[in-house]
């Protein structure tokens, strides 16, 4: 008997699958939102469904044509399905056609890695990365192919069939499949390379009429200015337990229009905000032992796991308090350290939410230690849904306690684009709100005043 889950589910068109197969509750309402025609096929008529991760987007021009070709049985060989983007014969062709092809089925989820063969390289590898959530890497050689998935998380690779012979290309091919993303400080840089991207991805804001410019004070200078700087620092966050399939839906058309960081949605979500998202900048944040950080290390790393393999690119964790002001640090690191390692291992960001109104200044600046030694990428203030949220004090201390190179995320209660300046000018580099488009909506000029109470608090 088969299982279907919403990571099976494609974007458009049919799903054929065998006779007796099951589908989870959410795939099932993810097939019926996409208004996916399912086919059940009789025994033997059906090969399994192949998971994204092990399908190569393969295309090429007229002078890459041979080249590909011949890589095909490699694939093969490793056990790859292929999605042959063209070109089919030696014909004239233009690679940046081809580029967007390949570019696209990886960027909308329908192949984990693309490859893209030209005569030098150069031109698909730009064009490529015209397509929001590409990182196209030009490889020659072991060491660039590797350097290239280690440092810099490509998920496509282009070759220049007149540079490199069939044995070279098969080893730059193969040592790239094969090279996981280190992440650790090279997740921070990719994530850099992405902010760059969601900044020229928004319209610019317009400049102020010059009567309206007012003197900047050097606290002011460090700020961001646009109201697409301003986005590009938010999580913008659902999160409440009685958000719906269309509050998500919502939340994520608003992160494309505004181009925010990520989404924070809860683990149930994780598919279809991953499946909403596809195909832009913006990331799948989610929580792991939320809210109470109270489940065991086990639990949240098995938690953590099951979201990225569904699609989350970030982990907010909440640190085990109790333990903590048990005097225990080292079961608060060990617990940290172990849902670091499974978000690194997939490439993922790690933020440790300390809950900072149930501790004292010496606990927060322990577990600003604890979670900087465990390896995380940021701390964050509050999961907001303790006693209070974010506040300017504790982000300064935080920020303090981890020096300049490590994240600091502010979140709970931050309602106006004056309490998300605050919180950047004391130090977060992030910022969690459900009030982002009413943020970023006042940066433009528009409503400056408080959000809509929602019965619950912000985070």
């Amino acid at each position: 008997m088969r299982w279907i889950t919403s990571e099976d589910v494609p974007r458009s068109g049919e799903l054929r699958v065998p006779a007796g197969t099951i589908f989870t509750p959410s795939a099932r309402e993810l097939a019926e939102a996409r208004a996916i025609r399912i086919i059940e096929l009789r025994e033997g008529q059906a090969p399994p469904a192949t998971p994204p991760q092990r399908i190569v987007a393969l295309g090429a021009d007229h002078g890459g044509f041979r080249l590909k070709e011949m890589l095909k049985p490699l694939l093969a060989a490793l056990g790859l399905e292929v999605r042959d983007a063209g070109v089919f014969d030696e014909k004239p062709a233009d690679y940046p056609d081809i580029a967007q092809k390949v570019a696209e089925l990886v960027a909308h989820g329908g192949a984990g890695r693309g490859v893209i063969i030209d005569g030098a390289g150069i031109g698909s590898s730009i064009a490529a990365n015209k397509v929001a959530g590409i990182r196209a890497a030009l490889c020659y050689d072991r060491a660039s192919a590797r350097n290239s998935r280690e440092h810099n998380d490509s998920n496509v690779l282009t070759l220049g069939a007149r540079l490199l012979t069939a044995s070279q290309a098969e080893d730059v091919l193969r040592t790239w499949l094969d090279t996981p993303f280190a992440g650790g400080r090279h997740a921070a840089r990719v994530e850099k390379i992405a902010k760059i991207e969601r900044q020229y991805a928004a319209a610019p804001a317009p400049a102020p009429a010059p009567a309206e410019k007012a003197q900047a004070t050097p606290q002011d200078s460090a700020l961001p200015a646009s109201a697409a700087s301003i986005a590009s620092l938010i999580d913008h966050t659902m999160l409440r337990p009685e958000a719906t399939r269309a509050d998500i839906v919502k939340l994520c058309g608003e992160a494309r229009q505004y181009s925010f960081a990520t989404v924070c949605v809860n683990p149930y979500w994780v598919p279809l905000a991953a499946s909403e998202l596809a195909g832009t900048a913006v990331k799948v944040c989610t929580v792991a032992g939320f809210p109470l950080g109270a489940t065991s290390t086990e639990a949240k790393v098995a938690e953590a796991a099951a979201a990225l393999r569904a699609g989350a690119r970030e982990i907010d964790m909440v640190i085990n308090v109790g333990a903590l002001r048990s005097g225990d640090p080292d079961t608060v690191k060990l617990d940290i350290q172990a849902v670091t390692r499974v978000c690194h291992d997939a490439g993922a960001i790690v933020k440790v939410i300390l809950e900072t109104a149930l501790l004292d200044d010496a606990q927060k600046i322990t577990a600003c230690g604890l979670a900087k030694a465990a390896g995380a990428d940021f701390v964050k203030t509050s999961t907001g849904f303790g006693p209070a949220g974010a506040t300017v004090q504790d982000v300064v201390l935080m920020r303090h306690a981890v020096g300049p190179r490590m994240g600091v995320k502010a979140a709970g209660g931050i309602r106006t684009l004056d309490d998300f300046r605050a919180m950047v000018a004391a130090g977060a580099n992030r910022v969690g709100a459900s009030a982002s488009v009413k943020i970023v909506e006042a940066a433009r000029g528009g409503v400056t005043g408080p959000a809509q109470a929602t019965g619950l608090p912000h985070k």
